[in-house]
């Protein structure tokens, strides 16, 4: 199994480096159950750390049953945020780096301090979280036609492209997330309307999910981190020419534009 996933990392890789999606890793090299594909994530994140890039947060993927029902898949998954991933509000994206992205309106929390805890509560994951900001998910999929099973965008670092941040942190008690209303648009037509309980019920407990499940797995969420918590609401394709804005109510608006 080792031989087929380092295989299955490379081909993801290749597919990357190319702009040419592949077809499902987990049936070409056959890749079952979420310990390979995360194993097959795994190759790959060290693989780009040994060439420099920096591990600044985690994102929670599947969190909405409107994205499941999309993908066809049942739970949530989780992947790696590099440095190079990080976009701030308004900048432009250019599509070029990018196989076949998708926008996702969504919550992010930055992190305070580090959660070391290998079982850690909600209270001491709440102590943890030092601010909330709006953002935009561009997920993006190297396998085509996004026609992929739980295992392959695990594998595939849990469809990671690019995000973009708000400019205006907010405190967590100043309102409440999970009441949050979010209407997003892809060049001032409205393609996405949601809620913070369309994410696991509330934001917060899709993040504290992420963070229970890398302690189970001897993983530390670290202070300054970002986590996305997971989409609002239906992701929509994006195009270079597109213009995007995401207004979630009272945590404010965040854009951006591809090229």
């Amino acid at each position: 199994m080792d031989n087929m996933i380092y295989s299955a990392a490379l081909a993801l890789r290749c597919a990357r480096d190319s702009g040419t999606p592949i077809e499902r890793i987990s049936e070409t090299y056959g890749i079952s159950g979420l310990e390979n594909a995360y194993a097959v994530a795994e190759v790959n994140t060290r693989f780009r750390i040994e060439r420099g890039a920096r591990i600044v947060g985690k994102k929670v993927g599947l969190t909405s049953k409107s994205v499941q029902q999309q993908l066809g898949v049942d739970q949530p998954d989780f992947g790696v945020l590099f440095d190079d991933m990080e976009f701030l509000d308004g900048q432009s994206i250019q599509t070029s780096s990018l196989l076949q992205p998708k926008a996702e309106a969504e919550v992010a929390f930055v992190m305070r301090k580090d959660l070391k805890s290998a079982h850690c509560s909600y209270s001491e994951f709440l102590n943890s979280v030092a601010y909330a900001l709006p953002a935009i998910e561009v997920v993006d999929s190297a396998i085509e036609g996004w026609k992929l099973t739980l295992v392959d965008t695990v594998a595939d670092n849990a469809s990671c492209g690019v995000y973009v941040l708000g400019n205006q942190p907010v405190a967590l008690g100043s309102l409440d997330l999970g009441q949050l209303g979010m209407h997003m648009q892809v060049n001032g037509t409205v393609v996405s309307v949601g809620s913070g309980a369309a994410c696991l019920g509330h934001p917060l407990r899709a993040a504290y999910w992420l963070a229970q499940t890398m302690a189970q797995r001897g993983e530390m969420i670290h202070a300054g981190e970002v986590i996305l918590s997971g989409a609002l609401g239906p992701m929509a394709s994006v195009k270079a020419g597109d213009e995007v804005v995401a207004d979630l109510g009272l945590l404010g608006r965040v854009s951006c534009s591809f090229e």
